[in-house]
């Protein structure tokens, strides 16, 4: 009982001596030094996980820094970014490939109200954490906390389709039919033509019964075919010449379909004929007065001509 353990140690030892800390160096007088002024305005916060990634190249890094620095709006592409810096469009090309790559770029094709379809650039300051839309966010259910009890019932939730604004909708609507063409000069006058005769079309075939909204987005393509020299009748006979004979669910995807199918090319150039130079007569002397006068032949002048009253 009174003997001693001679290997046990006197006391609990720490994991790591006071000197041999990973993050403790030695004071050499070099270094990094930080004079930090606090921002009041105009700066922008960006995560060190970008401005120290060990993957991404320098240019990419400064690339990434800047386009987060840049307001909502702000063109990115390549040839802006070219007149911006002076690096040449691959190497910038290169970097933005490095941002997309790692996720602090994101590329997303939309279509617009027009029809045509452009390439928006969505800037992540923080990759992999995407913000829930206000659907998902409202859609969530949320937990009641300890101690309290069940959140009383007020009735049913309100559907997705009820939460949704309707110009959400109509725009989600707008944007699943197909494109149609589009007029070269979208005159006021020309759409209001395309757009009473979309509204028209029911008169021929009760299923053409077209929304506001479905009249909107075919009355630039009808406009197109008005402004290549194609009557009224006939784009109201192409559009509704041997319809099927089942019914028709989407009467506005059908109609644009036909316009952008069956487009008719655009009239010949027709140049307009001038018209032909005035006759120039030369100057001669008249025989009575002798004025000078211009006339196809020789003569006497207008006034000598013509018959003094008495």
């Amino acid at each position: 009982m009174d003997t001693q353990n001679p290997s046990a140690p006197p006391r609990a030892q720490s994991r790591l001596a006071a000197d041999n800390h990973p993050n403790r160096r030695p004071h050499t007088g070099g270094g990094l030094i930080h004079e930090n002024t606090r921002h009041t305005e105009r700066f922008t916060v960006i995560g060190n996980h970008l401005t120290q990634h060990p993957d991404l190249s320098l240019l990419a890094i400064g690339l990434g820094c800047h386009i987060q620095s840049l307001p909502k709006g702000a063109r990115v592409d390549i040839k802006s970014l070219t007149a911006r810096f002076q690096e040449g469009a691959t190497r910038i090309a290169a970097a933005l490939r490095e941002l997309e790559t790692h996720g602090y770029l994101r590329r997303e094709r939309e279509r617009v109200p027009s029809g045509r379809i452009v390439t928006r650039t969505v800037s992540c300051n923080q990759p992999g954490s995407r913000l829930p839309t206000a659907d998902h966010a409202s859609a969530r259910p949320t937990r009641p906390g300890p101690g309290t009890g069940p959140a009383p019932a007020t009735g049913p939730a309100p559907r997705a389709e009820t939460v949704a604004a309707p110009a959400q909708r109509q725009a989600a609507r707008k944007k699943s039919l197909p494109a149609v063409p589009q007029p070269a000069c979208p005159a006021p006058a020309l759409l209001q033509q395309a757009t009473d005769l979309l509204a028209g079309l029911r008169r021929h075939d009760p299923r053409l019964l077209l929304s506001a909204c479905d009249t909107a987005h075919l009355a630039p393509g009808v406009a197109a075919w008005l402004e290549r020299d194609v009557s009224p009748a006939a784009v109201r006979h192409a559009l509704t010449v041997h319809l099927p004979d089942e019914p028709l669910y989407r009467p506005a995807a059908f109609l644009a379909h036909r316009l952008a199918a069956q487009l008719p090319p655009p009239p010949p150039f027709r140049p307009q004929a001038s018209p032909p130079p005035a006759t120039r007569h030369p100057l001669r002397n008249c025989d009575g007065c002798d004025r000078a006068f211009r006339s196809p032949s020789p003569g006497r002048c207008h006034d000598c001509r013509t018959p003094v009253a008495a």
